[in-house]
């Protein structure tokens, strides 16, 4: 069908209004619309099955939509109004009854910008930010779902397909990555780019060239406080996809995925197989080359033993990358056994204390995913041997990794007695911050004992430990988070200063808005608890704005366009704080939050009269303080 004609028939579907039932298109015109996304699978019923299709007006709760279902009563496509404003903004296809994708106008301006593929199809959603109805974004896309796009935008030579599976300058400011190691991301940015469109120029997959299935190693975590991490990054390393072409086998390494939200993103360009299989790829994080385990001011590689446990390494990474679940748990035993090896053959000191950290991170993210349950007993017996050589620092490190695996461990065990698991944790913690007082880990463990008393309604107790982790690590990360919950906890009764940028990137000071009773919601897109309460602050707004009421939103998302796309939908319209960094940024931080949704309420003066208001209790609250201060 001709893109004029969909567009026409789109257009159509989005102005018809619902309640004109005079008005209601045939079975034909509704089945004759197709998704804006070409590859979608979706129920296509027979010309004779058409004639015995229904179409009609139908409401599911809240919303309404025109609904097509076929002989049996199976649902087919449902044209959905999301607003109330009588005019469909919603296109949805189904397989077997199941929603399977999704074209939303988000904009409500008659054309969709996002797509959404569901269920069987997936979990990816793209968005188009130009109008020209190819996605330009994705704001949720798996791994596995973004080596698919990798395969399919190298088969059809199409760079635009790839540039959008890369790392943007956008993500790098949303992950809180710093220089040098930003710079460093950027420009294998710009290489991925362009080594993407030398290889795409040779065509190297047939047309019929099709994805199999993803393989990548458990993903690891980058702690924050690593060289130019300010928060944890989530990601893969020596990851591939895996195709058919000519009735083969075809390895494509993608190398490093990394985690932005809800999508995963790409650092470099692909590689196919080269001559006798050998991988290329570098790591980016958990780097085991040559370059990264070079002894310190040297200028030439490592030879001998410690290079061919180098080589080693790599190739062990890559067979982890590929290895069925049943077959991980002996190779990250082989891998542990390999870094204890590098460790003792390490050319420096700082290169034995690399290894061993590495190993420490890595076993206990094994054991925590349940790849490598026995892998507590190797840091067990790690922690062992470094007490006798009396490595106190490294003692702490790995110390400090055991107490936190064995204790997500326990959590997580079928029959966990949940209260007990707690208590000996806080014994551990507490026991750690004294035998190691001097460790990074212990900034930690102190805040989280100050955010364990405080869950537990224990204040006084909560700031004392708070208060060591600002005086004892005042430029730890912990330290941040540390002094704005005592800022917090010590708040009611005194004028609260706060400064931000909105989501429109402008700066908004809360001192600007004395003289009206003001609710401070700290929230993110994903916390449907403060979706809902969302509804209940609208409704108040409405209902007490004249009156002097004012919400003031602290969007915790990591990326700010999610955010201000999601309040343009949502209608919401009182102003909205974003700055990057969710949880651990400085907008979350300056007050110590800790768990969304929070909210605090402000009077006339600006001062904070209740700093944990819950929504229930919002509108007995308001009307006290509406009715002061007039």
């Amino acid at each position: 069908m001709r893109v004029s004609v969909l567009l026409s028939l789109v257009a159509w579907f989005a102005c018809a209004p619902l309640a004109a039932l005079g008005q209601t298109p045939t079975v034909a015109e509704a089945l004759k619309l197709r998704p804006v996304q070409p590859d979608v699978d979706y129920d296509r019923p027979s010309p004779e099955q058409v004639a015995r299709c229904t179409i009609r007006a139908e409401k599911q709760g809240k919303l309404s939509g025109w609904v097509v279902r076929n002989p049996d009563g199976v649902i087919l496509r449902r044209f959905v109004d999301t607003n109330g404003d009588n005019v469909v903004d919603q296109w949805c296809y189904y397989r077997q009854g199941l929603e399977v994708y999704r074209d939303i106008d988000a904009d409500f301006n008659g054309k969709a910008d996002q797509f959404r593929w569901f269920h069987t199809a997936g979990t990816r959603w793209g968005v188009d930010e130009d109008g020209d109805t190819r996605i330009d974004r994705w704001k949720r896309i798996s791994a596995e779902e973004l080596s698919r796009e990798a395969v399919l935008a190298l088969r059809d030579a199409d760079s635009r397909r790839f540039e959008r599976l890369l790392l943007s300058p956008e993500d790098i400011r949303t992950l809180g990555i710093e220089a040098p190691l930003a710079d460093e991301l950027k420009d294998k940015i710009r290489r991925a780019k362009e080594e993407f469109a030398k290889l795409a120029a040779r065509r190297p997959l047939a047309a019929k060239a099709r994805w199999l299935q993803f393989a990548g190693h458990q993903p690891g975590l980058v702690p924050k406080g690593t060289p130019g991490v300010t928060r944890d990054l989530v990601v893969y390393e020596n990851t591939l996809a895996l195709l058919e072409q000519d009735g083969k086998t075809v390895q494509l390494h993608l190398g490093t995925l990394i985690q932005v939200g809800s999508a995963w993103r790409l650092l470099s360009a692909p590689q196919l197989d080269l001559p006798g299989g050998e991988q290329t790829a570098q790591a980016q994080f958990f780097r085991t080359s040559t370059a990264a385990a070079r002894p310190v001011g040297g200028s030439t590689p490592p030879t001998g033993e410690y290079q061919k446990l180098l080589n080693e390494l790599e190739q062990l990474d890559g067979r982890l990358a590929r290895a069925s679940a049943d077959q991980k748990a002996a190779l990250h035993e082989q891998r542990a056994r390999l870094l204890q090896r590098l460790a003792q053959a390490a050319p420096t000191p700082a290169d034995r204390t690399q290894w061993i950290q590495q190993l420490a991170d890595t076993v206990s993210v094994a054991v925590q995913s349940g790849e490598f349950p026995q892998g507590l007993s190797l840091l067990e017996e790690l922690v062992q041997k470094l007490e006798k050589q009396q490595q106190e620092q490294l003692v702490a490190y790995v110390k400090f990794r055991l107490m936190t695996t064995r204790y997500n461990q326990q959590l997580q065990a079928p029959k966990a007695d949940f209260a007990k698991v707690q208590a000996r944790w806080l014994e551990q913690l507490k026991e750690y911050v004294k035998q190691y007082p001097d460790s990074p880990d212990t900034a930690e463990a102190l805040l989280q004992l100050g955010i364990a008393e405080e869950f537990a309604g224990n204040e006084k107790e909560a700031k004392e430990w708070y208060s060591q982790v600002v005086k004892r690590f005042p430029q730890a990360p912990a330290a941040a988070k540390a002094r704005g919950a005592i800022r917090r906890l010590d708040s009611v009764g005194k004028v609260l200063s706060l400064s931000g940028t909105t989501v429109q990137g402008r700066r908004l000071d809360l001192q600007r808005y004395r003289g009206r009773v003001v609710l401070l919601h700290y929230w993110a897109t994903w916390c449907q608890p403060c979706v809902q309460d969302m509804k209940t602050i609208g409704q108040l707004y409405a209902k007490y704005g004249q009156q002097g009421f004012l919400p003031v939103g602290v969007c915790l998302d990591h990326s700010r366009e999610d955010a201000r796309r999601f309040i343009a939908q949502q209608r919401i319209l009182w102003p909205q704080l974003h700055e990057s960094g969710g949880l651990d940024g400085p907008l979350a931080n300056q007050l110590g939050v800790l768990t969304l949704p929070t909210m605090l309420l402000l009077d006339r003066q600006g001062k904070v009269v209740n700093r944990a208001i819950h929504a229930g209790e919002l509108e007995t609250e308001l009307k006290k303080y509406l009715q002061r201060g007039r």
